[in-house]
């Protein structure tokens, strides 16, 4: 009888975006900020979303949340249709939208109490999770006893204690300084391969994003279209500073230089005609 052979199975698609397109109502006329979008993120993939101003990036994260609806197409979260939001995904924004009178702990507690989870497990999930992001120690502390770094690192393990299958996260490191934010690339990059967690990441950040991501997205200015895509297969861990990753930022930076020049000549028309 002849040797079986193993087989690797693609990992399947954890969210599908069909033909999606967003538009807003303005005394001009239709804002089209979103349009035409095809895109498929696969389980424990890291995504990354680059493109200039305007192009609708955080309008892209609001659909996958739930927190708004296509106007034409449709998202789908493991085959069934995304309507709203859900347990099963989590968005983080820049704002962190910490409690200033909770404790880290109470704050990292807090989704776990809305969706009725017990004491003691909520107790056991906010431990696992500030072990996690190496806050443990100070789970007795307030908000504003923290740095910019660390609040960053209890809105993750407040959003990774609910334990949801998706991670949505709207530039999330774009307030801190260079210090602070590369020392939070190596954290979350240990946590996605800790947890295997799929996690679409919004960034105006090239190198931020080629350092984290296993794709990059580019979209266009608006109406935001996929123009390309990357496949980032440097090893990791990666460094800003390595070669490598340089020059891979390079070629993505000198795609998202068109389009940052349609938005400049786009908003001096703008100031033209007013």
């Amino acid at each position: 009888m002849p040797e079986a052979l193993e087989v690797s199975h693609p990992p399947k698609s954890k969210l599908r975006l069909i033909d999606v397109s967003r538009s807003f109502p303005t005394p001009r006329g239709a804002l089209v900020a979103l349009e035409n979008i095809d895109l498929e993120v696969r389980e424990g993939e890291f995504l990354c979303i680059v493109g200039p101003s305007g192009c609708g990036k955080s309008t892209l994260l609001n659909l996958m949340a739930g927190l708004d609806q296509p106007t034409r197409g449709e998202i789908r979260m493991n085959g069934r249709r995304i309507e709203g939001p859900g347990t099963d995904r989590t968005l983080i924004f820049q704002e962190l939208g910490l409690f200033p009178w909770l404790t880290v702990q109470e704050n990292v507690e807090f989704g776990l109490r809305m969706q009725g989870v017990a004491k003691p497990e909520r107790r056991a999930r906010s431990q696992q999770y500030l072990r996690l992001v190496h806050l443990a120690r100070f789970e007795t502390s307030y908000v504003h006893q923290l740095s910019g770094g660390m609040k960053q690192r209890v809105a993750l393990a407040r959003s990774l204690a609910t334990e949801p299958d998706v991670l949505l996260m709207d530039e999330p490191f774009a307030a801190l300084d260079a210090q602070t934010r590369d020392l939070l690339h190596e954290e979350l990059a240990r946590i996605w391969a800790e947890t295997g967690k799929t996690i679409v990441f919004v960034t105006h950040n090239v190198r931020e994003a080629v350092r984290l991501g296993s794709r990059v997205i580019l979209l266009t200015f608006r109406p935001g279209r996929i123009k390309s895509q990357f496949i980032i297969s440097l090893p990791r861990p990666r460094h800003l500073e390595d070669p490598e990753l340089a020059l891979t930022a390079g070629e993505v930076l000198a795609q998202l230089k068109d389009e940052i020049d349609k938005a400049v000549e786009a908003e001096y028309r703008y100031e033209e005609n007013r």
